[in-house]
């Protein structure tokens, strides 16, 4: 069986597209990892030490074409 994802979404008016604009923006601006910064996201601490056991939460972000992991606190 081949399961095949799609990367469009349905826009239905200008303040749709507005606010999903907006979520996208935020997301690429300020969470998601940066090669540049070794693949940390803008707003990390170098101070904090980030545990590598634990669990891992997934953030849904534009109805879940985009998907974010931060580890559970």
């Amino acid at each position: 069986m081949r399961t095949e994802c799609t990367d469009r979404m349905l826009i239905y008016n200008e303040r749709h597209l507005r606010l999903v604009l907006t979520e996208y923006a935020a997301h690429y601006n300020g969470r998601r990892p940066h090669q540049s910064r070794a693949q940390r996201p803008p707003d990390h601490d170098e101070q904090t030490v980030v545990p590598l056991e634990g669990r891992i939460e997934r953030r849904k972000v534009l109805g879940g074409m985009i998907n974010e992991y931060h580890r559970a606190a």
